[in-house]
């Protein structure tokens, strides 16, 4: 009997990534979840019978300790990242670009860079990274997010051309409105301006999302989906979205 496939999660101590470890574990892949808040990915691996380790993607050291405790990894999903704040680029926070920049982008980098001999031994290797609409579209005060969502775009498709030769499956999902953690963090924990967000329609859950990339990690090894954009029924694009009531 083949030995299951080893799926690394990133960010994985909720929302998108909590979901998508268990939906890959669901599927019979055998999970690492991986985030700075330990507590919840151990929870989370006891639940699903796998392993928890920390991550911080920001921080070389911890990527590189990650990269010494695993021994097999054939499928990595990028889900640590997110947005903070929503002020115009006028008035724009510097610390909180560069913590999107180092959160999204250059920690897909990072731990694609540490893993890679790993993976490249894999079965099936595949990348799998959590991007956004506002990878492909803008929108007034997202400037930092969108500026690293872009890079984030820009930087699985130079994936997809680089390690062409080598049979690794990347993948982008990009979703739309996904009622997470994630706006309440965009805003500083003001819960009800994060409400507002998906005020008078039925956002995506992470669940949703991770359906989604438990299908393409799942595919025959000859099969690629290279992009997934995934919103609501009630939203058309990144601003554009219909509202009941």
């Amino acid at each position: 009997m083949a030995e299951r496939r080893v799926a690394l999660v990133t960010g994985a101590s909720s929302g998108i990534g909590a979901a998508t470890v268990r939906a890959l574990a669901a599927a019979g892949l055998d999970t690492v979840a991986a985030a700075r808040r330990l507590e919840r990915c151990e929870e989370l691996a006891a639940e699903v019978g796998g392993r928890a380790v920390r991550l911080d993607v920001a921080d070389r050291d911890s990527v590189a300790q990650l990269a010494g405790e695993l021994d097999r990894v054939d499928v990595i999903v990028h889900s640590a990242g997110g947005a903070l704040g929503l002020e115009p680029v006028a008035e724009a926070d510097e610390e909180k670009w560069r913590q999107m920049w180092e959160s999204n982008v250059a920690g897909v980098m990072r731990v694609t860079k540490a893993l890679l001999p790993r993976l490249l031994e894999g079965t099936d290797p595949h990348i799998l990274i959590v991007g956004s609409v506002a990878g492909v579209e803008v929108y007034e005060g997202g400037g930092g997010y969108t500026a690293a969502k872009h890079a984030v775009h820009a930087l699985a498709q130079t994936l997809r051309l680089e390690l062409l030769a080598d049979g690794v499956r990347v993948t982008e999902i990009a979703p739309g409105m996904v009622e997470t953690e994630f706006s309440l963090v965009r805003f500083d924990g003001d819960e009800q301006r994060a409400k507002d967000v998906y005020r008078g329609l039925q956002p995506l859950t992470a669940e949703d999302v991770a359906e989604v990339i438990a299908f393409c990690a799942t595919r025959p090894g000859h099969v690629d989906v290279d992009y997934v954009g995934v919103k609501p029924t009630a939203q058309a694009t990144a601003k554009i979205a219909h509202r009941e009531g």
